[in-house]
């Protein structure tokens, strides 16, 4: 099928972060001593297990940031395809079965029968008011009193044995090429893995996958068959939904960090650096910045860009095109009005930084301000950096969550957590309530928050310094207590 491939302005950007994160990775992996900083990360158990959790993440959201425009039936006169107006991903058609299958309403997880009752008719034209079959959800089954139970065992069951079949093939390449690596036996490879020996907590990573790979393998047996967390007020998939949500959470998490990084460093170390007035005028400007509520910042911000955007119609071709400018212009203002924190940060660190005996004696060298800035400064400023923007951004996706809840956040057709949240709020006033949409959002929310925590965490205690120092004295402290203590017994010995 011929497509025309879409990229959009997130896409773009998303595209430069990955190239910008593969070069630090080139960069890191040819200067040994930012090498060692990064194992230390690798050496958490719990950083790795929030890595293993976050990289779910990033590859659903990387699946759903390929678009494209499918080509129609039709042909233009010349002979020319032309394409849908519809613009659809990699993830979309990987997961198209959730994504056509749409019912007529509500209907709970894993139901054969729509949620509420309705009045409808008999093969024979008698009325009858009940529960009606759904139109995908179960619709193999001939009796699904009796079949639907005994059906969701049988294929939740293989797909957890398709699940654990995948993890043994990964577990067993694994300590294979651990095996290889430090020229050792499978036996014994495979034993210090359990016993917890090896430098990188590799069992940490296997358990993780023990939970996810089944649990993903149950769910892609049921999905084509039944709706797995159930449909929302206009029949759609809510698992659908919830994929769709990983992409716009990622995108706010980092392209805000990537947009807020200039103002913050640069102004940071302006401000920390020449001091005077140009520390005067900047924390001024941030000061000034931090007194205005940040919400009613965004909120007219987003309004004067949803202005812009209806009365200029004819400068998006797609829907798609159109919500994905508001997302984008939505990550700049958060990026605006979020970097002051890390300024104070980065202004604190240089002001320390600035009189160092090595920075003074670069002054009395006469090396040039940009030169100090670039060779001494920066580098010694980017363990903060990195930790600050690893942990804002489960900060940036809560964000993301409340704006859409209140009315301000990303385009009410495009899906994300916040419109999910939104959207569930009436629904758990009905009767019978309509609990499913709301646990789904959270449930894929939290666990994309705790992982970057957890993550942010790991990467704290290995950049930071003040933590490798304390645990460098906390180490060298036990040591010597233990070696008196030691002492104290041999002279306490009868000779």
């Amino acid at each position: 099928m011929p497509v025309s491939p879409i990229i959009l302005w997130t896409d773009a950007l998303i595209y430069l972060f990955v190239i910008a994160v593969l070069l630090l990775i080139g960069h890191v992996r040819r200067h040994e001593h930012l090498l060692a900083s990064w194992r230390r990360v690798g050496h958490s158990a719990s950083g790795m297990s929030a890595l293993t959790l976050l990289l779910f993440f990033l590859t659903t959201g990387l699946l759903d940031t390929v678009h494209f425009r499918p080509a129609l039936d039709h042909t233009t006169e010349d002979g020319r395809p032309i394409y849908s107006v519809e613009v659809l991903s990699v993830l979309d058609i990987l997961v198209t079965p959730i994504r056509i299958q749409v019912e007529k309403t509500y209907s709970a997880p894993l139901a054969a029968h729509l949620y509420a009752k309705e009045t409808f008719e008999l093969p024979d034209g008698t009325p009858v008011r009940d529960f009606a079959r759904l139109q995908y959800g179960g619709a193999h089954l001939q009796d699904p009193a009796a079949e639907r139970i005994p059906d969701i065992v049988s294929r939740g069951g293989t797909g957890i044995l398709y699940g654990l079949l995948i993890w043994c093939s990964l577990a067993a390449g694994l300590t294979g090429w651990l095996s290889h690596r430090h020229r050792q036996s499978y036996r014994n490879t495979l034993i210090d893995i359990r016993r917890r020996t090896t430098e990188m907590p590799w069992y940490a990573v296997l358990l993780t996958l023990l939970t996810l790979l089944p649990l993903i393998g149950a769910v892609a047996m049921l999905a084509p068959h039944y709706h797995v967390l159930g449909t929302d007020k206009v029949g759609q998939d809510i698992l659908y939904q919830s994929l769709k949500s990983i992409r716009v959470a990622l995108v706010i998490g980092t392209l805000t960090s990537f947009i807020m990084l200039p103002f913050a460093l640069l102004l940071g170390i302006m401000a920390g650096y020449f001091r005077g007035w140009v520390d005067d005028v900047i924390q001024y400007l941030y000061t000034t910045l931090n007194s205005i509520p940040s919400v009613l910042l965004i909120a007219a911000a987003v309004m004067m860009m949803q202005v812009y955007i209806e009365t200029h119609p004819d400068i998006f071709e797609t829907v798609a095109s159109r919500a994905d400018l508001r997302l984008l212009f939505l990550c700049i203002i958060l990026g605006i009005t979020s970097w002051t924190g890390l300024c104070r940060l980065l202004r604190g660190e240089t002001m320390k930084l600035r009189e160092l005996e090595y920075i003074q004696a670069a002054h009395a060298f006469g090396v040039s301000h940009w030169r100090i800035i670039t060779r001494h400064i920066l580098p010694n400023v980017m363990h903060i950096v990195l930790i600050a923007t690893v942990m804002d951004f489960s900060g940036l996706v809560l964000a993301e969550a409340v704006l859409s809840y209140v009315g301000v956040g990303v385009d009410p057709s495009m899906i994300s957590f916040g419109t999910m949240i939104n959207a569930a709020r009436l629904e758990m006033a009905r009767e019978p309530m309509v609990w499913w949409a709301l646990l789904a959002a959270f449930g894929f929310m939290f666990t994309l928050v705790l992982s970057a925590n957890l993550f942010a965490d790991a990467v704290q205690n290995a950049l930071d310094p003040r933590n490798r120092t304390h645990k460098q004295r906390t180490r060298t402290f036990s040591r010597t207590k233990t070696t008196a203590a030691a002492s104290g017994d041999k002279t306490s010995q009868p000779s």
